[in-house]
């Protein structure tokens, strides 16, 4: 029986599918932190979740609103300094995969949040890279979930904040002591791998009643397509269950409710 649900909704559900139960996953803020706990609270309940100030093993209740947010350290195993954590636990290889969010992202896979337009006279400023450069660094690979549309995906990006695979996509040949870089990118409206030869963005499975023509008209470059396209299997009423109640928790939270 077809369930009904949001864009959104099957885009966390399947930002949520990739992670593996006992993975170590260092956790962004905003639409990844939705999708690896939602995994956690799912199908992959020993999925070990790190954040950026220091929480391992953090089992929040509701959402974090900040890396800062009292939550993760309260739901936490043990919370360590920063230093501790990028230096043993991420540069030290003990970061399975690195879920990050984007302002922008290009056909190489590359990340900007720092700012949009020109360096020196820019439209709009970012927040910036945090930890992401360090994260698409050092973790074994790297996934990304966002929104799908042409102000977010774009050619080039107006700056690179963290590496995806460069401006050619040979960014990363030679480098030692690197990870895999960006393997999945999840959007709303359907999930794309890079070329395992040119590293460019192929759109290898469509969301239910999404079509080719959504992507094309909703990505700044030629998409390509995979010669095999899957349908991503639709959300669970499981899954949805637990994610809309999991949102609930959270706006009553930060409601002060």
């Amino acid at each position: 029986m077809s369930l009904d649900y949001s864009s959104a909704e099957m885009m966390s559900v399947t930002a949520a599918r990739a992670l593996e139960n006992g993975m170590t996953c260092f956790v962004g803020i905003g639409l990844p932190s939705e999708a690896a706990n939602l995994a956690r609270l799912t199908h992959a309940p020993e999925v070990v979740l790190i954040y950026e100030s220091g929480t391992l093993q953090t089992k929040p209740e509701v959402l974090p609103l900040s890396i800062g947010d009292g939550e993760l350290c309260e739901s936490a195993l043990t919370t360590v300094s920063v230093p501790e954590m990028f230096r043993y636990w991420l540069q030290g290889g003990k970061v399975d995969v690195g879920f990050l969010g984007t302002a922008q992202i290009d056909r190489y896979c590359n990340l900007n949040t720092t700012l949009i337009g020109d360096y020196h006279d820019p439209k709009v400023r970012l927040p910036g890279g945090g930890g992401a450069p360090e994260i698409a660094t050092n973790a074994g690979e790297v996934f990304i979930t966002l929104k799908h549309s042409k102000r977010t995906f774009v050619k080039d990006v107006d700056f690179i904040t963290t590496l995806g695979f460069g401006r050619d996509g040979k960014g990363r040949d030679g480098v030692p002591n690197i990870g895999r870089g960006p393997t999945r990118v999840i959007t709303d409206l359907c999930v794309m791998k890079p070329d395992p030869e040119t590293k460019e963005l192929v759109v290898v499975s469509l969301h239910p009643s999404v079509t080719r023509e959504d992507v094309i008209e909703a990505t700044g470059w030629e998409i390509r397509f995979a010669d095999t396209l899957e349908t991503t299997p639709e959300p669970s009423a499981r899954e949805l269950e637990v994610l809309r109640e999991l949102k609930e928790r959270t706006e009553r939270k930060h409601a002060g409710e």
